[in-house]
């Protein structure tokens, strides 16, 4: 019976990665596609995001801690639009990796001491609901696909927290935001060079 469980919740973690992958090559597409009539028409909005990191880092933080409601490819494409160094690029996803894995641990910590007030309730009610059962039902591996898919990152923490999922084994599973944040990083930087 465990055994059959297991599978259950390998096969949700494993359809729900593939299924970030294809959203993300969407996403990756569209920029490639759109990469030179961007530069033509928005190359001073581009400038001028960029000009200001600790604002570009704040709005990401923001986003982050609220469901992540901007999808963080795109601050690292407005990098790759300004024509960023391979160094500049990877310090600035260093940067955006800790913003996001802190921004985690203050969906958790929301989830777990704002859980039983009424606003939290209000939110749960609203936006949660359809992610409760299934972390009822799968546990870490729906953090896990938060985590590394374009799922809610910060909701799926938040309801890691109320339900008080222990809080190292949550650190330990959130890690694989970082192995994300690499992985599309790198794919970010290298598929617009190949075509």
């Amino acid at each position: 019976m465990e055994e059959e469980q297991e599978e259950t919740r390998s096969s949700f973690l494993i359809k729900n990665i593939l299924r970030g992958l294809v959203w993300f090559a969407v996403i990756i597409t569209v920029f490639i596609l759109a990469e030179d009539y961007i530069q033509t028409n928005f190359k001073n909005d581009i400038e001028a995001i960029h000009d200001k990191p600790v604002l570009l880092y704040m709005i990401f933080f923001t986003s982050e801690v609220v469901f992540g409601l901007i999808p963080p490819e795109f601050f690292m494409m407005v990098w790759i639009l300004h024509g960023i160094t391979v160094p500049g690029f990877i310090v600035n996803l260093i940067i955006l990796t800790v913003i996001s894995y802190v921004a985690g641990i203050i969906g958790y910590l929301i989830g777990r001491n704002l859980s039983k007030t009424p606003f939290y309730k209000k939110i749960e009610e609203r936006y949660l609901q359809e992610y409760k059962g299934k972390l009822k039902k799968y546990g870490g591996f729906l953090v896990i696909v938060g985590a590394t898919t374009p799922v809610p990152y910060s909701a799926t923490c938040m309801l890691a927290g109320s339900i008080n999922l222990d809080f190292k084994y949550f650190l330990l599973i959130t890690i694989t935001r970082i192995i994300r944040f690499s992985i599309y990083g790198w794919m970010v930087w290298s598929f617009p060079n190949w075509f």
